[in-house]
């Protein structure tokens, strides 16, 4: 049985499927689903809803997210392994259901992103630590 062909990232109702199917993927990982179960609790749908409007403005122009997507990081028990396991599943979300260039973008994005966040939060712990001793 051949499996239907994958189109681009259009339109809102792709950006919620991108999400919803990779935050459900997050949720039940290993490594990471205590993290971000922890985090977030029963908050699930709110933190859903920002996300569709943070990847909305990213790729489709919905121009509806405002806010610090670094700040909310910063504290999380997280580095380099939760960085690598956070783009493996991104990456094979939007591979199993998307592709084109707008998918391609997803994924330059979501690489872009895990590394500055990675520097970043490093960076920051750092400074935290250069000003407790």
């Amino acid at each position: 049985m051949r499996s239907a062909p994958r189109t681009d990232i259009q339109h809102h109702d792709h950006i919620v499927l991108l999400v919803d199917s990779f935050y459900g993927r997050v949720r039940n990982d290993e490594l990471l689903g205590g993290i971000f179960n922890g985090i977030i609790g029963d908050r699930w749908p709110e933190h859903l809803e920002k996300m569709h409007r943070f990847w909305g403005t990213v790729l489709i122009n919905e121009g509806s997210y405002t806010g610090t997507p670094l700040r909310p990081h910063l504290h999380m028990p997280i580095g380099a392994a939760h960085f690598q396991r956070w783009l493996t599943l991104f990456l094979a979300t939007v591979d199993d259901l998307f592709e084109g260039p707008v998918a391609d973008l997803a994924k330059r994005n979501a690489l872009r992103m895990a590394d500055m966040f990675q520097e970043r939060i490093e960076r920051y712990r750092t400074r935290s630590q250069d000003f407790i001793q």
